[in-house]
């Protein structure tokens, strides 16, 4: 037993002495300035042995050979400070490649990277060009799906910002927005990604064209407010008259919001096509709808997973997108060069 004691007194101190000789290595290592380095080359041109040198400036042993083995190599004692990588492109190459994205949004990263090779004979990765892009404030972002507006339908938008400019968060609070949209098995989650700057994801080539009506698809219905959501509602077979719409959408869904906001209380139909949110809502809800693990293959497994999902939106998400209706009305004005009366 003292036998073993021993022993096991015996590992820990080795054990200990090793690690604090490391400690003292790695410090005076870092620590060694060029003064000192010509000092220990010096001793050891003496004739001096390295394990002496060592001790005497109490310098772990490795640290003293690298340094003797450096200077015999390159003749200098000094550390040489590394340069950094040599970039891949010069600042003209640079500009090219921005030009390149900015001529054309959709161009992935891979395509500006194979017209680079073709115009320099030079090869660069993709992510060199994603480098480069980044430094001139362009990122890869998803297209901004709408169905495009008529002439009368954006000067009526404009209008409508101007009149609603000096609105706060407060005032979009008590807002319910609503909208039915087209949902279908093919719901495009997997949109290209195109390169633009940060503000200006609604100006028209940053924008994608909505399909409007895809094959096997249902008609779905909500509204979002800030603090709440009613019930996503599946339009049935047949046409959306107005007294289905009072009985399936006014009476269940909206009548309760307004019992519960009070007077200041305002619904923005579906028909309004101003500025409405929740188009945000359904392209996120389709992206939800596709990822998941067992995709709908049908209409009912369509509907019963655009339910689920709905359900499962983070209410965050959605109140994001309502007080974002302050930011949107005056970027609507600011594109279209409205003036905001005083």
């Amino acid at each position: 037993m003292r036998v073993d004691s021993c022993c096991f007194k015996s590992k820990f101190y080795r054990k200990d002495l090793i690690d604090e000789l490391k400690i003292i290595g790695m410090s005076s290592r870092h620590h060694i300035d060029d003064f000192m380095r010509g000092r220990i080359i010096g001793k050891i041109e003496e004739g001096r042995k390295i394990t002496d040198v060592a001790r005497e400036f109490d310098i772990a042993h490795s640290v003293v050979s690298r340094l003797w083995k450096s200077f015999k190599t390159t003749g200098m004692c000094s550390r040489r400070h590394g340069g950094g990588r040599v970039r891949s492109t010069t600042p003209a190459e640079d500009r090219y490649i921005v030009l390149s994205a900015k001529r054309n949004s959709r161009t992935t990263a891979q395509q500006v990277a194979n017209q680079f090779l073709a115009a320099s004979g030079k090869q660069i990765s993709r992510k060199t060009v994603a480098r480069r892009l980044r430094g001139e404030a362009l990122y890869a972002r998803r297209p901004v799906v709408c169905v495009p507006l008529t002439k009368q339908r954006r000067t009526a938008r404009l209008q409508w910002c101007r009149e609603h400019h000096n609105w706060t968060e407060q005032d979009w609070a008590c807002v319910l927005f609503s909208d039915e949209s087209r949902l279908s098995l093919s719901s495009d989650c997997r949109r290209q990604l195109i390169w633009r700057e940060s503000g200006t994801a609604y100006r028209p080539e940053n924008i994608q064209e909505k399909v409007r009506y895809p094959t096997c698809s249902i008609m779905v219905w909500a509204g979002i407010m800030i603090n709440g959501r009613t019930r996503l509602h599946v339009v049935a077979n047949g046409t959306m008259t107005g007294q289905r719409y009072i009985d399936e959408v006014l009476l269940p869904h909206v009548r309760p919001f307004r019992g519960a906001v009070g007077d200041k209380f305002v619904f923005m139909d579906d028909n309004a096509t101003y500025l409405n949110p929740i188009e945000n809502v359904w392209d996120a809800l389709g992206r939800q709808v596709s990822g998941r693990n067992y995709p709908p293959t049908n209409k009912n497994t369509l509907i019963r997973a655009l339910a689920e999902e709905w359900d499962k939106l983070p209410q965050q998400l959605l109140d994001n997108i309502v007080q974002s209706m302050v930011r949107r009305v005056e970027c609507c004005i600011t594109l279209h060069g409205g003036h905001i009366p005083y």
